[in-house]
């Protein structure tokens, strides 16, 4: 095993990361330790290399972040049973006490005492990571490295969809990022009516139809909630997936929801957001926050929809690259031009246009 290993590291309290030598982490008796094979950007590590206000208040810098990935068990601690070398996993990216009362009642993911991978612990944008053997996602061989690596964002997917009634309801997704496109293509697999998806970004709306949606929506250039009545005969939008943390987006979404409608919210907004809550009361909705994914509940609903075949995130995954072109990534990122950008470490310099994804914008093909 090598004593060292090259990371992307939240350095400072600053935009920006640094791609470094580093040590390999050394694991304690209950943890496992991962040769990390792909991992891949989420809109939380976009916020933390953007270095936005909620960032500076939640994010413990000098680790390595990143939350997604898929890799190889290389090495058990002595406590360990059921995680072998050689082993494919991924892992839920929520260390809980296990003790406190939300842990003890089916309610892990809300636990007071969580430590988050990538985030308030070390991460995954690195050769190799450290993770607890009780937050180990068993992978099949057979699942490529760069699908496997997207089973985290796509849990909260899952969670999102189904924190209700789905099947022949009308879906607002307000927000075509990347987990607002799985959760199209989600809802389409679990029995959604019409699926609506809003975005700002051509791009965006354009994988939205790609994903499954029947009707797209420049919010930008539109009333969304007009365009959400016509599209649903004048009642609005049952199920109301706020995914953008836009405080307009939520607004519209408020807005576009029909009577007695759920609205699961799950886009971080950067700072407090003014909204009419008199629309919550007289419509009686039901407003929920979406954090994470259910323990592990929302893994076996997430497996079985995999296994389906139905969900198709092939198509999400549009650029391959590896960790050290980490600045023209993000770059990416933050133009909207692309969906799911997948480092591979194994693979050497260079990026890759898995498709064609809108204008040339820093990009390194082979």
């Amino acid at each position: 095993m090598p004593k060292t290993m090259t990371g992307l590291v939240k350095e400072r309290s600053a935009p920006g990361a640094v791609y470094k030598n580093i040590p390999v982490p050394a694991i304690g008796p209950d943890e496992v330790l991962v040769k990390i094979k792909a991992s891949s950007i989420c809109g939380t590590d976009v916020h933390i290399y953007n270095w936005d206000a909620w960032a500076q208040k939640s994010v413990v810098t000098g680790n390595v972040f990143g939350h997604e990935f898929a890799g190889i068990v290389v090495e058990t601690g002595r406590q360990v049973k059921d995680v072998r070398i050689g082993d494919h996993v991924s892992a839920e990216g929520h260390m809980v006490c296990g003790t406190c009362k939300a842990c003890r009642t089916g309610r892990a993911h809300v636990c007071r005492h969580t430590r988050s991978f990538g985030i308030t612990a070390p991460g995954c944008f690195a050769e190799y990571a450290v993770v607890k053997a009780d937050s180990i996602i068993h992978n099949d061989p057979e699942m490529p490295f760069e699908l496997a690596c997207l089973q985290d964002p796509l849990g909260n997917a899952v969670h999102a969809v189904l924190a209700g009634e789905i099947v022949g309801k009308s879906v607002l997704v307000v927000g075509a990022g990347l987990i607002g496109l799985m959760a199209i293509s989600v809802a389409k697999a679990c029995g959604a009516g019409r699926i609506i998806a809003a975005d700002v970004h051509p791009y965006r709306l354009q994988k939205a139809r790609e994903m499954g949606a029947d009707v797209v929506v420049d919010s930008a250039g539109s009333d969304l909630a007009e365009m959400v009545n016509k599209a649903t005969g004048g009642e609005g939008a049952e199920v109301v997936l706020e995914m953008s943390g836009h405080p307009q987006g939520i607004r519209d979404g408020f807005e576009a929801a029909a009577r007695a409608a759920r609205v699961s919210m799950l886009g971080i907004p950067s700072s407090e957001v003014a909204m009419d809550w008199g629309q919550v009361i007289f419509k009686g909705l039901r407003v929920e926050g979406i954090t994470g994914r259910r323990m592990h509940e929302t893994w076996y609903q997430m497996k079985g929809l995999l296994q389906s075949g139905k969900l198709g995130l092939e198509k999400l995954v549009t650029h391959t690259c590896s960790l050290d072109r980490y600045e023209e990534a993000f770059t990416l990122m933050n133009s909207g031009f692309c969906g799911k950008i997948v480092f591979l470490n194994e693979r050497d310099n260079h990026f890759e246009v898995v498709e064609h994804a809108g204008p040339p914008v820093l990009l390194h093909t082979l």
